[in-house]
């Protein structure tokens, strides 16, 4: 079997509000308990992992793949839930990008993390 990501953990304040955020915008079913975790299950069979730490959580960016008839959906959760760039510096507030044909948006989660969906793969 070729490797494969199956799961990523998501470090977090408080796993039960991080993961509803992430399911809520990408409108995915609702995050279900494993172990101490909070898991959000995507389409393509990898979850995200939300683990609760104290102190700092080291940001990171996540990426998300969604369709055309999707992105308008998606956007207008976005939009409702705060601030959003087309860029990942977020120096292009209010904006989308339209790279490879697509159309791409940055919004951060309640931890701070990057989040960013796109109806094309880059390249």
């Amino acid at each position: 079997m070729p490797a494969q990501l199956n799961h990523t953990i998501v470090w977090c304040h408080d796993k039960m509000q991080s993961s509803a955020f992430v399911a809520d915008i990408l409108g995915l079913p609702a995050p279900r308990q494993f172990m101490h975790f909070q898991v959000v299950d995507l389409d393509n069979g990898v979850s995200l992992d939300f683990m609760e730490k104290e102190g700092d959580v080291a940001l990171q960016r996540y990426a998300f793949l969604i369709g055309e008839d999707e992105f308008d959906t998606v956007f207008e959760r976005i939009s409702a839930a705060g601030p959003y760039w087309a860029d990942p510096p977020c120096s292009k507030p209010g904006e989308i990008n339209r790279h490879d044909g697509g159309r791409g948006v940055y919004f951060a989660d309640p931890n701070g993390h990057l989040l960013e969906v796109i109806t094309r793969p880059y390249g």
